[in-house]
């Protein structure tokens, strides 16, 4: 009785301790969710025909100056995919990923900044998936425009793999990340979905379900963006 008393109390501690780990990975999702319907509150925020054509977003709530140094700087955030195998599906599941790079400091200005990055292809989102990524020489990068249309907007910009926006101080605005690194935070991956997997399963395999801390995030996009608008040729 004592044995089974203690296997029951040995459970309830693991289960305890599993909870208590992915906390910080459960703020981090929920944190995005709240940033990406602020800032798609905003009149002047991300271009409807680019948000509409984006195969992936990339969402780094609160990245501090503070937590940058040199070789070791990062902010953490998530990176959510259209499902399918053409990106044309529902908005999917989250994976966790990280930004790293010393320049990035130099852009906070010692404040709290959020981050938003659209991917605008597939080559851009299979690059992520596959491994670290830098801004500007692995994937080609660009501050995006911002605005009710990207109609304005240059060569640059709308042949970018990826395009870049920050928040801080209340001001929203396009920013340039190159020379920065983007990578798939595997650790956080585990604790999120209390096992090993990595973004390609998360993302493209199906192998995890949505998370509930995830619904309010997979929610807003489904609804603000519900159909990919890319041209078909451009998916294959």
């Amino acid at each position: 009785m004592k044995t089974f008393a203690t296997l029951i109390l040995l459970g309830m501690l693991a289960s305890s301790a599993v909870a208590q780990n992915n906390d910080k990975e459960t703020d981090r999702v929920e944190q995005s969710g709240h940033v990406l319907k602020e800032i798609l509150n905003i009149p002047d925020d991300i271009p409807q025909d680019l948000l509409d054509k984006a195969e992936c977003i990339i969402v780094l709530p609160s990245v501090k100056k503070g937590a940058f140094g040199v070789g070791g700087s990062y902010g953490r955030g998530v990176m959510i995919c259209r499902g399918g195998t053409n990106y044309t599906g529902p908005w999917g599941p989250p994976a966790m990923y990280a930004l790293e790079g010393a320049s990035i400091g130099f852009q906070l200005g010692g404040q709290a900044t959020d981050f938003v990055l659209l991917v605008m292809n597939p080559g851009g989102a299979r690059s992520l998936l596959s491994s670290k990524v830098k801004l500007g020489a692995d994937a080609s990068a660009a501050a995006g425009p911002k605005g009710r249309t990207a109609s304005a907007a240059t060569d640059v910009v709308m042949s970018a793999e990826i395009l870049s926006y920050s928040r801080n101080k209340g001001l929203f605005a396009g920013v340039s990340l190159e020379g920065s690194t983007l990578r798939s935070d595997g650790s956080a991956n585990e604790k999120l979905y209390g096992q090993k997997v990595s973004a390609r399963d998360i993302i493209r395999r199906g192998k995890v379900k949505v998370p509930e801390c995830a619904q309010e995030l997979v929610a807003l996009l489904n609804k603000r963006s519900p159909k990919n608008l890319s041209d078909p040729k451009s998916l294959q």
